[in-house]
């Protein structure tokens, strides 16, 4: 099995950082990639951000391109997501997800799609105030 485990979270000010680390153990030999959601109250689970497991390529949601960055350390694996910039409205709780392979044209266009992830972690509050 594959246990997924997020860290990191906090209460910053507007304009404040702060670094999410995902950790994956277990059976992760037969994992492609991790992505990063947030799910806000009373919304749907949001994707942010995803990396192979490799270290690359990355993606992310418009709406934080430019402010997050999301890196590897495969030797570790362990992986981060680097918010910088950050905004209320990015308040939520961060989910990451990891996701075995299932084709290249799946990954391609659908890694947004939260149910493509097999294993996800209990999630990490990110609180965003003025």
């Amino acid at each position: 099995q594959v246990q997924v485990v997020e860290s990191g979270g906090g209460s910053v000010q507007t304009g404040g950082s702060l670094r999410l680390s995902c950790t994956v153990s277990g059976r992760s030999a037969s994992l492609y990639a991790v992505g990063w959601f947030r799910q806000a109250p009373g919304k749907e689970r949001e994707y942010v951000a995803a990396i192979t497991w490799g270290g690359g390529p990355t993606d992310y949601a418009d709406s934080v391109i430019g402010r997050f960055t999301v890196s590897g350390d495969r030797g570790q694996n362990t992986f981060y997501l680097q918010m910088t910039s950050l905004k209320s409205e990015d308040t939520a709780i961060y989910y990451c997800g990891a996701l075995k392979f299932l084709g290249e044209r799946i990954w391609t266009e659908q890694r947004t799609k939260a149910h493509l992830y097999s294993f996800w972690g209990q999630g990490t509050q990110v609180t965003v105030s003025s």
